[in-house]
């Protein structure tokens, strides 16, 4: 069983915390966006652009339902892979962590140039809607929810791992 599943939306700061939470635990990290892109052999955005947000869902619940069934470690969903039934449903019992982030820092860490692709026409309001649309989902599969805005990733990380193995 995963030691922590990290979901949010983009800029929330899954990937950088959970490379350190992995690094205090002692266990591996896995990104499910990077298992995506390896399968198909190009990057996400390359997946929305050649094959349609239809295929990378496909590869994305086929990436969630392998690394829950074999990784043990600290493992980060893409942001919007909870929107998936099956998703919900395979992450129940296993640690969530929920790392909810304000629209401000998260165009700050996202930046409004990036190559998100469902964040393409006007970054900001896509990323507003997305988040407002994902945060119940988010915070009702979450076991645990952490505020990473204007905090050290260090210190999230040591937070999480007091809350987790408590």
């Amino acid at each position: 069983m995963t030691k922590a599943v990290l979901i949010g939306p983009p800029g929330s700061g899954k990937t950088t915390l959970g490379r350190l939470l992995a690094e205090r635990l002692g266990v591996a990290f896995r990104d499910t966006d990077a298992d995506v892109e390896a399968v198909a052999g190009k990057p996400v955005s390359d997946i929305f652009v050649e094959d349609g947000e239809a295929r990378f869902r496909e590869l994305e619940l086929r990436a969630v339902r392998t690394a829950l069934a074999e990784h043990d470690g600290v493992l980060s969903l893409g942001g919007g892979a909870v929107l998936n039934e099956e998703t919900q449903a395979l992450l129940a019992g296993h640690p969530v962590v929920y790392l909810q982030v304000g629209l401000a820092a998260a165009v700050q860490r996202v930046g409004l140039a990036s190559a998100r692709p469902l964040l393409v026409l006007n970054p900001r309001s896509q990323l507003k809607k997305l988040m407002e649309q994902r945060r119940p989902i988010y915070e009702r599969l979450a076991v645990l929810t952490v505020v990473t805005d204007d905090r050290p990733p260090a210190e999230l990380a040591d937070e999480i791992v007091k809350e987790l193995t408590a």
